[in-house]
């Protein structure tokens, strides 16, 4: 199946870099591509376990999916993603 999330609080390349390398680190995930212009998300999957599993990551690391709050902690902790992408490239 492939499923896409729109997310909230992506903002750059370093975000675009962090969030495809952390999902892709996701065994049951493929074919990540984030797209920073539509702020989206799209990845194969096999089962909707699959996909909660890749919305509970975009939380952790700071990007909720439009449907979720988005309160000074996720803010952060995307600043912290972001910039932790940008000094990996």
């Amino acid at each position: 199946m492939k499923t896409t999330f729109q997310v909230q609080n992506l903002k750059c390349g370093g975000c675009v870099k962090t969030i495809s390398s952390k999902l892709s680190e996701i065994e049951e995930i493929n074919d990540v591509i984030v797209e920073k212009d539509s702020s989206s998300v799209s990845f194969d999957h096999q089962s909707a376990d699959d996909a909660s599993l890749v919305k509970e990551a975009l939380k952790q690391m700071g990007y909720p999916t439009i449907d979720d709050e988005n309160g000074f902690v996720d803010k952060a902790k995307s600043f912290v993603s972001c910039a932790s992408g940008k000094i990996s490239r």
